[in-house]
């Protein structure tokens, strides 16, 4: 919204000990989406279901496996399991869904007496033994000792009632069975109940796990530690494990004063005109300096939200066609070209060789009151930013129909030109240029060749074989694709 607006923004975040400080404003510096952000880790599937060596694994395999197996709903793909198939994974997950159905028919016993007796053995006797079972993959590793139901049953009898309560306490083995077997009970009356109350219209209900909830955290943290237990890892408190689970990370109360401090300074530099001053500015905890600054950077000109030009246009959507936009909006007041696309959240509608919506109305290709329109200049030369159209709609009046964009005399930059870099050998032959034909093969192209690449992009030659000429496209396997007219 500062963006559109024109307005400076201070951003700020902390994170722990660590907290930084970026002024944001318009067409000066960088917004924060000009870098890109970090991807959320995942983990291999093979090293959550058979080989763990740290207790994340065992908190990921309770709490995205386990859990949602028996009390949700089972998925293929999570967002913490990484299920590529380029990877050792593929008979892993093969395994792992097999493992799914046989929970699938123990989830039947829900709400009985021998409901956790089946899950147990199930994933903390049985599968674990089948581990066991494969020799080669212990012979540098440590392996796994499956766990008796009946034997935890007997030492957890002198487990006080609220050992659950404990949360910043690590929970000892038996300790860990009474809360995973009361969790199980617990959860699985939570679910019948709502599987009593749901109506046959109704999706089936299914139980999520939530940090806050203490029934889905006792059961996480209780499965993790006992998997740990079990592949010989050390066991965390149930308060390290909900920071884990929920991806939580302590707020420091000293770092959160700091860093808002830096915000006000920041913020009296810009409203009196230091800019030129500004930093963008980083708190760490460290024994050299605590406090950096970063001279502010430019606007990356790729950037999807920033480097962009935005307008409004205001239209009657019921009345007016795709042509109309084109043609008086971005042809005659833009002054854009032939080689350009519009695309709006339901994909592109125009392009130049996708001109078939021209004479439907706006409001018949889904754009309507808020929603926004995306014109992207392909043009070769010397391409504009993406222009961002917010659409309004306005009805018609009388005869009248609404075709207006604000402001008027918009002004779109033209993107920033790639730094030319010399291409030639060192022996000063010019180096042949690399072209992607139509299979999406690279290969080696002549500045003749690029002339007419350019030629038929533009519309001026028609690309078809005269008379009955055959052209057969010949692959010789080095990389070129070579063209025989016979």
């Amino acid at each position: 919204m500062c963006l559109v607006a024109g307005v400076p923004l201070i951003e700020s975040g902390t994170t722990g000990f660590n907290g930084q400080v970026q002024p944001i404003l318009k067409g000066r510096t960088e917004c924060y989406d000009c870098n890109p952000k970090e991807v959320p880790k995942s983990f291999p599937v093979c090293t959550i279901r058979s080989t763990p060596s740290q207790p994340i694994h065992c908190i990921v395999w309770a709490k995205s496996y386990l859990f949602t197996e028996l009390f949700g709903i089972s998925e293929d793909e999570t967002s913490e399991l990484d299920q590529s198939v380029d990877s050792e994974n593929a008979q892993e997950i093969e395994n792992l869904r097999t493992e799914a159905a046989a929970l699938k028919k123990i989830r039947l016993s829900m709400g009985s007496a021998d409901f956790p007796r089946l899950v147990f053995e199930k994933v903390f006797t049985a599968d674990i033994e089948r581990l066991r079972s494969m020799e080669d993959m212990w012979k540098t590793r440590v392996p796994p000792d499956p766990l008796s139901f009946s034997e935890l049953s007997t030492s957890a009898a002198s487990v006080p009632a609220d050992i659950a309560s404990q949360d910043q306490k690590v929970w000892s083995l038996a300790e860990n069975f009474e809360v995973f077997k009361r969790s199980l009970e617990t959860l699985s009356t939570r679910l019948n109940e709502l599987k009593a109350a749901a109506t046959d219209t109704d999706t089936p209900p299914i139980l999520t796990f939530d940090k806050d909830d203490k029934d889905t955290l006792d059961f996480v943290a209780s499965a993790a530690n006992l998997r740990s237990h079990i592949f010989s890892i050390p066991t965390r408190s149930e308060f390290d494990i909900k920071q884990m689970a929920g991806n939580i990370i302590p707020a420091i109360a000293t770092t959160n004063a700091n860093t808002a401090a830096l915000c006000v300074l920041l913020a009296f530099q810009l409203l009196s005109g230091n800019m030129q001053r500004a930093k963008m500015v980083f708190l760490a905890k460290g024994a050299d300096r605590m406090i950096t600054a970063e001279t502010l950077r430019p606007p990356n000109p790729d950037c999807p939200v920033c480097s962009v030009a935005q307008a409004r246009l205001v239209v009657d959507t019921s009345n007016v066609t795709l042509e109309r936009l084109v043609e008086e909006i971005l042809r005659a007041k833009l002054g854009y070209g032939e080689e350009f696309s519009i695309s709006t959240d339901a994909g592109v509608i125009f392009d130049p060789e996708l001109d078939d919506n021209l004479s439907r109305t706006l409001s018949s290709l889904g754009i309507k009151d808020g929603s926004f329109v995306t014109v992207i200049d392909d043009d070769d030369m010397d391409p504009r930013v993406n222009l961002v159209l917010a659409v309004e709609e306005k009805p018609a009046a009388g005869d009248v129909t609404a075709l207006s964009l604000f402001p008027e005399l918009l002004h779109i930059p033209r993107r920033p030109k790639a730094p030319v870099q010399s291409n030639g050998h060192a022996d000063g032959a010019p180096k042949p240029v690399e072209m992607v034909d139509t299979f999406k093969r690279k290969r080696v192209a002549s500045e003749a060749e690029l002339e007419d690449e350019q030629r038929r992009k533009k519309g001026k030659v028609m690309e078809q074989p005269a008379g009955d000429d055959v052209i057969m496209v010949e692959d010789t396997g080095g990389g070129a694709i070579m063209i025989d007219d016979d």
